[in-house]
């Protein structure tokens, strides 16, 4: 079953907790070399620091980006490799966690079999379909096969009530499309159109290869249903109203809505038992009963045959991975597939991440680390305390909220305190059916949360994975093993290279608690306005400023970033670099001006932040992730942030008539 996380998808670590006296002094000091002495640091910082790099780093054929933030993932999954090939090639214990992840990644790395069995593994669900004879049988097969991880019309997922966050309940997101984005479907720029008709050859060849003789007609009925979903569908920025996508309903009166759709025995079948739900876009469900009602039977068939066939082209034979490829590699500028042992890698952490996670954190982690991370956030908590305490712009009694709700935070760091497990049978011959046996495991997980209060040990990230978020809904802070690497940690660097380092990255994640989005949840992780009326409507006024410079800001010549999208990414981006000076200041490093390197530690503070967000990708890739990604690109992850913060202006003489320059007066603070 789906389950939406409120993700924030960046590139993190941790520092020890020590200072720079306390480390091993006989590690050499941090160089941060390849400085633009051409570009001034007020006119352009990210590549006054970064620019010689990029010049000169090369992305691999069957990689979209290079460098750091989500692009450490790929050594990452090197040592996921090496962990993989031992186990796989040695026997263990039925149902060890071991046996699991090795007989699985054995069983997707047996390519001469899955090829050899061809469509096989997926017929009997296209004539499941093919024999429905109503519009109720055909939703019958869909309801059916979101068990197995198979989504078409209907995205259900459970997790908190945001109204009563102490209690999991069912939710409905709209779903449906193939593109990467609703607006893809009527934008008609050069760009959008090549991905729509990559999009539509990728449909054809799926029934090509099942033996369509009208493979192409049957392509085009799919995606214009697709298209008419789409036209329904809330924009991502009108996806961030966070009350917009509360609407509760009783099973009852959302029966009685929809004719063409029995949900009480869509949720029978689904194994749901609930008297009410949340639908986060009726519109979409009011559309997808419009559609069930105006289209023919033969060609909502065809639609739901597209979406398994899509849905499991990664478990089939070569054919159908190479047609996913030759449409994704239009939007992401990847020339060349990845072997199949790269994507057998991420398979692996994606369908049993949690047992491979065990085996990562026994070889790899550090247990050291997770108690100096927390010793380091948890001084991260008390400066953000301090600056809530210092605001200006807000009241005394709204101030108390806020840090109730700081201080309510929950830090999760490295991997869970209680696994999660996995009650499946996996067999070395059968890759197609172990995938969907891990999908409907993870369903039926999901499942025996519903009606509960929330697994507050439960992560939604594996411990391997370069990233960290915050969830409002539970009001935790989560920090995986798998960021434990440089850039962003050097346990041997001066304070000033950590907390530009991974001081920004905390600072960040905590943010996030008071952004556009997380200020609307109390510290219980209910939606519920805490602030007072005035404070609320500066606080809105002073994020609005933040949209307002982010839509100014451009990529690849003339790409304007989308300020409504990213204003929570930026917000906390703002936010982190603030904090994390704030915390370097009261380190000795902090308080002195000894230079290392020529540079003084303010100085090497803010190259630290830059050097952080060092990274080359794709112009697709990049023109497709300012279309749909909340989080700005790397450059304004640094210029952004850093023309509104004063010490940076003073650490190097940032003057008036360079490009980057703020008069004090137009510098936006928030927190």
């Amino acid at each position: 079953m789906k389950k939406l996380w409120y993700l924030s998808m960046i590139a993190s670590s941790f520092i020890a907790c020590e200072q720079s006296e306390q480390k091993n002094e006989t590690h050499p000091e941090v160089v941060f070399d390849g400085i633009s002495e051409q570009i001034a640091p007020g006119d352009d910082f990210y590549n006054h620091v970064n620019k010689n790099w990029y010049d000169n780093a090369v992305i691999a054929d069957d990689q979209v980006g290079v460098g750091a933030y989500r692009f450490l993932n790929i050594p990452q999954q090197e040592l996921l490799k090496n962990i993989l090939e031992e186990v796989s090639e040695q026997s263990h214990d039925q149902g060890s966690v071991e046996q699991l992840v090795g007989d699985f990644y054995a069983s997707g790395m047996d390519t001469l079999s899955i090829d050899k069995r061809g469509i096989t593994p997926i017929q009997a669900l296209l004539e499941k379909i093919d024999g429905t004879s109503t519009t109720e049988q055909l939703m019958d097969v869909v309801a059916n096969q979101i068990k197995t991880g198979d989504y078409s019309f209907l995205a259900p997922y459970i997790s908190p009530d945001q109204k009563n966050s102490k209690l999991n309940i069912l939710h409905l997101a709209q779903t449906g499309l193939g593109l990467p984005d609703r607006n893809y479907y009527f934008n008609e720029d050069p760009s959008s159109v090549a991905i729509q008709d990559a999009y539509k050859t990728y449909l054809t060849t799926l029934f090509e290869l099942v033996g369509d003789p009208e493979a192409a007609a049957n392509a085009a009925i799919v995606y214009a249903i697709e298209k008419e979903l789409a036209d329904s569908h809330k924009t991502r920025i009108q996806r961030r109203v966070i009350k917009d996508n509360y609407n509760k309903v009783s099973v009852i009166d959302l029966d009685n809505g929809h004719n063409q759709i029995d949900w009480q025995h869509i949720f029978t079948t689904l194994g749901t038992d609930i008297d009410s739900l949340n639908v986060r876009q009726p519109a979409y469900y009011d559309k997808v009963n419009d559609v069930l009602a105006s289209t023919a039977l033969k060609d909502l068939k065809l639609y739901v045959k597209a979406k398994s066939l899509s849905n499991h082209d990664n478990i089939l034979s070569t054919p159908f991975e190479d047609a996913s490829f030759a449409y994704t590699k239009v939007i992401s500028g990847q020339s060349e597939q990845q072997s199949r042992t790269k994507r057998m890698v991420r398979n692996v952490d994606r369908q049993i991440g949690f047992a491979l996670g065990q085996l990562y954190v026994k070889r790899y982690f550090n247990e050291e680390a997770k108690e100096r991370a927390l010793d380091l956030v948890n001084n991260f908590q008390k400066s953000l305390e301090q600056r809530i305490e210092n605001l200006e712009w807000m009241s005394d009694s709204t101030k108390v909220k806020a840090k109730e709700k700081l201080f309510a935070i929950n830090k999760k760091i490295g991997y869970p305190d209680v696994w999660r497990t996995y009650d499946v049978e996996i067999n070395r011959d059968q890759f197609f059916e172990n995938v969907v046996a891990l999908r409907n495991d993870s369903y039926q997980y999901e499942l025996k949360q519903l009606n509960k209060a929330p697994n507050r040990d439960e992560w939604g990230t594996t411990p391997s994975t370069v990233t960290a978020y915050y969830n409002p809904s539970l009001n935790e802070i989560v920090f995986p093993a798998g960021i434990l690497q440089a850039p962003y940690f050097d346990l041997y660097a001066d304070d000033a290279v950590n907390y530009g380092g991974i001081g920004m990255v905390i600072g960040h994640e905590f943010t996030h608690a008071f952004d556009d989005q997380g200020a609307q949840y109390d510290k219980e992780g209910n939606v519920k306005n805490w602030w007072t009326e005035e404070d609320y409507t500066k606080f809105k006024a002073k994020t609005q400023q933040i949209i307002e410079q982010y839509d100014s800001f451009t990529v690849l010549d003339s790409v304007h970033l989308k300020g409504a999208l990213t204003v929570g990414e930026n917000t906390a981006d703002n936010g982190g670099i603030s904090i994390a000076y704030d915390a370097f200041k009261r380190t000795k490093q902090g308080q002195d001006t000894t230079r290392i390197g020529g540079f003084t530690p303010d100085q090497r503070f803010f190259l630290s932040v830059a050097r952080i967000w060092r990274v080359k990708t794709r112009d697709e890739y990049l023109r497709n992730y300012v279309a749909t990604d909340p989080h700005s690109p790397p450059i304004w992850r640094v210029n952004g942030p850093l023309m509104n913060f004063t010490p940076f202006y003073e650490a190097f003489d940032v003057k008036e008539g360079q490009k980057n320059f703020k008069t004090p007066e137009e510098r936006i603070k928030i927190w």
